[in-house]
């Protein structure tokens, strides 16, 4: 077996308070975790876990990966907006038009996210996070299909997408120009190897695939950090 999706994680100034907002808006219960202290856990055997780890970096820039959370009906998409709105969420201008049928939305730590119209039929059936929505190259949606041995389920005008065999979200790729990159990411991918599976050969798979390594400092992360073909940090978790 390959390397897995454990969990997609923020970094945060207030890594508590910003797990409780997403407990509430999604209705994932909140949990100790060893690799990232507190975790919203997967509500079925397609999801992953949303970790939160402190950080002192404050955002500076629009994310490269973001949230598309779905709406059965109109009705519903606008009371996942109104429940953000409670729970300390904002809207945000990132350049979409009026036309347009989602909302865009931040979390109580700028982090920005859409709730997308009722009948969009790309995401249906992926649940309520349809979609991690990521700024990236053709080339980087190749790249994370073979790494996770996820299928592409999308590929025209150097617009990827893949999804796990099992089904739930799926992990989009717009397509160049790319947005720039400064500092490092606040959202990126934890991977974990299968119980019993060669950590290493899997990270010198990895980097066969195009990945390469980063050196964040002793003692940061219990794992190797290393970046994809766009240069998104991840990290291959030490198994335990």
């Amino acid at each position: 077996m390959t390397t897995q999706l454990f969990a997609v994680c923020f970094e945060a100034s207030q890594p508590s308070r910003l797990a409780r907002f997403w407990s509430g808006l999604l209705g994932r219960e909140m949990a100790d975790d060893p690799h990232d202290g507190v975790a919203l856990l997967p509500s079925d055997d397609t999801g992953f876990r949303i970790g939160f780890r402190p950080t002192q970096e404050r955002k500076v820039v629009q994310n490269r990966m973001h949230f598309d959370l779905t709406s059965a009906s109109l009705e519903d998409q606008q009371q996942t907006v109104a429940r953000a709105l409670g729970l300390g969420a904002r809207h945000v201008d990132v350049g979409q038009r009026p036309e347009e049928g989602h909302v865009v939305l931040a979390d109580p730590e700028g982090n920005e996210f859409c709730v997308i119209e009722p009948g969009n039929n790309f995401l249906a059936g992926c649940g309520f996070i349809g979609a991690l929505s990521c700024d990236g190259s053709q080339k980087v949606g190749y790249f994370w299909s073979e790494a996770l041995s996820w299928p592409l389920v999308w590929d025209q005008d150097q617009e990827t997408a893949i999804q796990s065999p099992r089904g739930g979200p799926k992990i989009t790729w717009g397509g160049p120009p790319l947005m720039p990159k400064v500092g490092r990411d606040r959202l990126h991918l934890d991977l974990a190897t299968p119980v019993g599976s060669d950590w290493q050969g899997e990270v010198d798979r990895l980097l066969s695939l195009g990945a390469t390594r980063i050196d964040t400092g002793p003692g940061e992360v219990s794992g190797v950090v290393m970046a994809d073909p766009d240069g998104n940090e991840f990290c291959v978790l030490t198994p335990r």
